[in-house]
């Protein structure tokens, strides 16, 4: 016997195990690890995903990679209005019928984008307010930094993403996993780990673990560097995780000894590594790498 979706009296019917497979079916679609393509199947997941992103009735949400609709569906529950960006044309094209058939009082509050999100350069209708996402995990880090950089209008938001990438992103300095990605994110945001998903609520179910990591929008560190020379600092002393970031910053700043000013500048131990520097100190340094700028 099939398993029922989730029907409630008002709001939309959510997608369980039997509509995934079978809608999946329908389109002839056989899910793509180069797109990332695992898709939820699980009611009570994309509800928690909605609850822990605190989307409410006044949100706009940016919705990435909507897959079959079974995130899409739950924000629509809440949202005031959901965007979601897909890159897959039949995917796109199947998403109004779903919505329709499964929400189809929340029909007219739901736009579906055809594009990649990586390289979209506007969002149609209001200024998004939350970005929430079961993120392709290939491109997971790279597409939030992106949107946060192109929407300032972003207040909050939570990703799926893979549980190590999850981990680096609200890694604090001094934490082995504390890297670039966890120093762009907290450019923008002040971002936690909002728990675990097991691999039993996807279909295809991953070969990895899943983490949550939700984030508020925080304003950059005051700083007369600009983002990119900031972020310019972040990839070099990155680069080589055991060096002194004398050495790793003395290319840019031209000598060893530039670099040795620019770290007194921001009072920076010359012999520190990167790791144990946060967002603000990472801008003072390039505060003194770009003083004659």
């Amino acid at each position: 016997m099939p398993e029922p979706a989730d029907t409630t009296s008002a709001g939309p019917r959510l997608l369980g195990p039997a509509d995934v497979r079978s809608m999946a079916a329908a389109l002839d679609l056989r899910p793509t690890k180069q797109r990332g393509q695992n898709f939820v199947i699980d009611a009570n997941t994309v509800r928690r995903i909605v609850r822990e992103a605190g989307v409410s009735g006044d949100d706009v949400v940016i919705e990435v990679g909507p897959g079959l609709g079974s995130l899409t569906l739950a924000l629509l529950a809440v949202a005031r209005r959901v965007v979601a960006v897909e890159v897959d044309p039949v995917l796109a094209a199947a998403l109004p019928a779903t919505i329709a058939t499964h929400a189809p009082a929340e029909a007219a509050n739901c736009e579906v984008v055809l594009a990649d999100a990586m390289r979209v350069t506007e969002i149609p209708g209001p200024p998004p307010t939350a970005l929430v996402a079961n993120l392709p995990y290939n491109v997971s880090v790279p597409v939030l930094l992106h949107l946060l950089a192109l929407l300032p209008s972003l207040e909050h938001g939570l990703v799926m993403v893979q549980a190590e990438v999850a981990d680096r992103l609200a890694a604090p300095p001094g934490s082995k996993v504390y890297g670039v990605p966890s120093v762009k994110a907290a450019w923008y945001a002040d971002v936690r780990r909002a728990g675990a998903i097991g691999r039993n609520v996807f279909w295809p179910a991953p070969n990895v673990d899943s983490g949550l990591v939700a984030w508020t929008r925080r304003d950059p560190p005051a700083t007369t560097a600009t983002r990119e020379q900031v972020f310019k600092v972040v990839d070099a002393a990155f680069a080589h995780r055991r060096k002194t970031l004398r050495s790793t910053l003395k290319e840019m700043a031209g000598s060893a000894a530039a670099a040795e000013a620019a770290l007194a500048h921001a009072g920076v131990d010359p012999m520190a590594r990167g790791e144990v520097l946060g967002v603000e100190q990472f801008a003072r340094v390039a505060e003194g790498l770009h003083l004659d700028d």
